[in-house]
């Protein structure tokens, strides 16, 4: 699992890029002017950033040139978690540093946006063109009544006209939420009537693996069960005129109009996103215009190490965070790869392709790709132009050592290979890229700055080398500032802090090593524990899935009444492939040999398929409820989950169990 301090890293920046890098920069910046450390690279820096976290924060916002309109008090007024009070008296505008380069005369003409859908058709937006449109839609949105505090909401793929919106509601001090168009009726209006939105816009709807998908009778459920809206702007990606009482998009961009900036308080909320939610309600998750401003500059502008020069390009839906994240690209310059359609349409090579044909320089995408691409047995490193991808990103679930080795091999030997974690309740990274550090097979680099990450075992002491749960035990800016309808703060208190008191507990097993990098090991509250050792489901899946039998797994450690312990491993079989003795005697080998004999699964069971959020994370907690016997309309919540049919096997199967 984790590599040995003194194994040989599977990639190492080379001087002449450590130098360049802009944390590299920030760093000996820092030194001068506020009394960071100059020696002892990135381990000493991020010592100092928790350690003097008041003066890192006021020289990120000093080093990426925030724009305060009135001068803050302080950087940090109260540090108690949940409630940290940030950079008090202050207020600035996120859309304003969005959208700052188009000021520049030499850049005003380039690309901010690099628009691809499934034909590979490439649309350019300029920074002044995009201005202009947020401009434009900002001062209709005023004239429709918009004020700050007011929610806008977005039901619509990863297009310009998305980005424009976003920008154009935080211009006006509004709150963006939104949803991605494959989200059905009530998936949406779980999220969207919780907040109340007054606008709507919407697509009537969009292509995916070569079809078009129409969303007029969604759209229209949605205008009849949201009674708070007052406008609906229309978009006619698949070219149908507007419905009855919709606004026309095209109408409201077309003004030359100078973007007016609403100058509001550092924690004036900017968006809601929300979690995975697979009880209840998904939380509606609020983070703030200051907040998400620093804090993505830190993580975009030295993490990612992204400028002027760079093409961003993050596979993603607006449905998650990281579409939100990679909008904030924007802050450092950088040009954004907007991809819209299939991650494997016509074959499984598509997000090579459009890395290879926009000039990314960074290409981010999930873990589970980077394994699908390798079990297909691509080449792209042979077979495609990949010499501007300088970094690769993963997230989502961890990246097994696999699927290291195969970037390493099968794309570029100096390829920096940044496996990230963090989440939508901050809409960041608690660890991962830094590009001034060396990568080990199945690790991330390191925490990353400003963030106080440990790994705490149950009574709060900390672990080196050890599972152990995540936890941060200092405020980060992006944290939220609420839930929404959670008058008490109850709810909000309850998802992080009841495990320990005034501590961040995030719900992952981790491990710090003693070189200072993190291993990620999946989900705390779904966590194998067998006989007193510990285990991520994490690590069972990527000991499984390298078996070419096996398309996709699902573990579950079930504590028994009796005082047993139940630990049945599912399996969705490949095409061809049969679950016989050979076949389970093959996978529990695998366990035993790879892991640990101890989490050597009970039964090994076929299933049809495995259920997932629908942000792509596999549902352990509901399938473990289940299979305790809670009814499904307790164990889950339905417009979460990308199929709910397949949960109804897991409910027989508890049945016939009881």
């Amino acid at each position: 699992m984790t590599a040995a301090a003194n194994e040989a890293p599977l990639w190492q920046p080379g001087p002449d890029r450590i130098a360049a890098a802009a944390v590299t920069r920030f760093q000996s910046w820092a030194a001068q002017r506020y009394g960071a450390p100059a020696e002892g690279g990135y381990p000493a820096l991020h010592q100092w950033s928790v350690d003097e976290l008041d003066t890192f924060w006021q020289a990120v916002a000093d080093w990426f040139d925030v724009r305060f309109s009135t001068p803050y008090e302080t950087v940090i007024a109260d540090r108690t978690m949940p409630g940290a009070q940030w950079f008090p008296g202050a207020t600035l505008n996120y859309a304003e540093h969005a959208l700052r380069t188009a000021e520049d005369p030499l850049r005003a003409d380039a690309p901010a946006l690099l628009h691809v859908d499934e034909t590979h058709t490439q649309i350019p937006v300029s920074w002044s063109e995009l201005r202009r449109r947020v401009g434009s839609l900002a001062a209709e949105l005023r004239t429709i009544g918009v004020t700050p505090g007011d929610r806008v909401s977005g039901y619509l793929p990863n297009i310009p006209e998305a980005v424009v919106a976003l920008l154009a509601t935080a211009a006006v001090g509004g709150v963006w939420t939104s949803c991605a168009p494959d989200f059905g009726a009530r998936s949406v209006l779980d999220r969207f009537q919780q907040v109340e939105p007054v606008v709507l816009f919407t697509v009537d709807g969009y292509r995916y693996g070569g079809k078009e998908h129409h969303r007029a009778d969604t759209v229209a459920e949605l205008r009849r069960e949201l009674p708070t809206l007052r406008a609906v702007v229309h978009i006619p990606l698949l070219g149908t005129e507007a419905p009855e009482g919709a606004l026309e998009w095209s109408a409201l961009t077309s003004a030359d109009t100078e973007p007016v900036f609403e100058q509001v308080p550092f924690d004036h909320p900017l968006w809601v996103l929300y979690s995975s939610g697979t009880t209840g309600l998904p939380k509606a998750i609020v983070q703030s215009q200051g907040g998400i401003l620093l804090e993505h500059f830190k993580q975009i502008g030295l993490h990612c190490d992204l400028g002027p020069e760079d093409r961003f390009f993050w596979y993603t839906s607006t449905g998650w965070m990281m579409w939100n994240f990679l909008v904030s690209g924007l802050l450092t310059g950088t040009t954004l790869v907007l991809y819209d359609g299939s991650p494997g349409y016509p074959d499984v090579s598509a997000q090579w392709r459009v890395a290879e044909q926009t000039g990314a320089t960074l290409f981010g995408t999930s873990a589970a790709y980077v394994m699908a691409c390798r079990k297909a047995g691509i080449h792209p490193g042979r077979d495609l132009d990949l010499s501007r991808v300088q970094c690769v990103a993963t997230t989502g679930s961890p990246l097994p050592p696999d699927g290291f080795r195969w970037l390493h091999d099968e794309v570029d030997a100096d390829l920096w290979i940044a496996s990230v974690s963090g989440g939508t309740d901050i809409c960041s990274c608690f660890a991962g890229a830094v590009p001034t550090l060396p990568v080990h097979i199945g690790e991330l680099q390191a925490a990353c700055l400003g963030t106080d990450l440990r790994s705490w075992d149950p009574e709060g002491e900390p672990l080196i080398g050890e599972v152990g749960e995540l936890v941060v035990t200092a405020p980060m800016p992006s944290m939220p500032i609420r839930f929404w309808n959670d008058p008490d703060g109850s709810r909000y208190h309850d998802s992080y802090f009841d495990m320990y008191p005034g501590v961040w507990r995030h719900g992952d097993w981790i491990t710090l090593t003693e070189h200072g990098s993190v291993v990620i090991h999946g989900r705390s509250d779904s966590t194998l524990n067998r006989q007193g050792v510990r285990m991520g489901s994490a690590d069972i899946y990527e000991a499984v899935e390298r078996l070419p039998e096996i398309r996709e797994s699902l573990v579950i450690g079930l504590e028994e009444p009796d005082g047993g312990y139940w630990m049945p491993l599912f399996v969705h079989l490949a095409d061809g492939a049969r679950l016989d003795d050979a076949l389970r005697d093959s996978i529990k080998r695998t366990i035993r040999e790879n892991l640990s004999p101890r989490h050597v699964p009970d039964e090994v069971i076929e299933v049809p398929g495995i259920p997932h959020t629908l942000t792509g994370k596999r549902i352990e907690v509901p399938v473990k409820r289940l299979l305790q016997g809670t009814a499904l309309a307790k164990a889950v919540n339905p417009g979460s989950i990308d199929n709910l049919e397949l949960l109804h096997f897991y409910e027989d199967l508890a049945r016939k169990r009881h």
